[in-house]
């Protein structure tokens, strides 16, 4: 049996965060207060499921997928007003989305992927003078 791909959706919660996934009918969950702990537990979590076929993991190999409030928790270097601005919404109503007081649509929340992404690919790009 190959390696699965290991994808986990972590969601912001009241006293914390937690983090579920479904990979071959193994059903994986935790929770944690903090973001690093929540990290080593999913580690965790994940190679003890996977323990009986010998398969070990790093964090490196775990995908994330994350809603807007945890998102912009872990990556606070984000910042959302400038983002707002660069994607063309309204300051307020992106503050709202972070903060879970209301749910973006799939189309805002594209809108919103799609801002980050493109920071994501500029800051790839950038060079430093030596």
């Amino acid at each position: 049996m190959k390696k699965p791909n290991i994808k986990i959706t972590v969601t912001k919660e009241d006293t914390g965060y937690s983090a579920n996934t479904l990979v071959n009918g193994n059903f994986i969950a935790t929770e944690a207060e903090t973001f690093e702990e929540l990290k080593a537990n999913i580690l965790e979590a994940v190679n003890l499921a996977f323990e009986d076929k010998g398969f070990v993991y790093t964090i490196e190999e775990i995908g994330f997928e994350y809603d807007l409030e945890s998102f912009f928790d872990f990556y606070k270097v984000i910042n959302a007003k400038a983002l707002s601005e660069r994607i063309g919404m309204n300051q307020s109503l992106l503050a709202q989305y972070i903060k879970g007081i209301k749910k973006p649509s799939a189309t805002q929340t594209k809108r919103i992927l799609k801002g980050v992404q493109q920071i994501g690919r500029e800051l790839s790009e950038v060079h430093f003078l030596l």
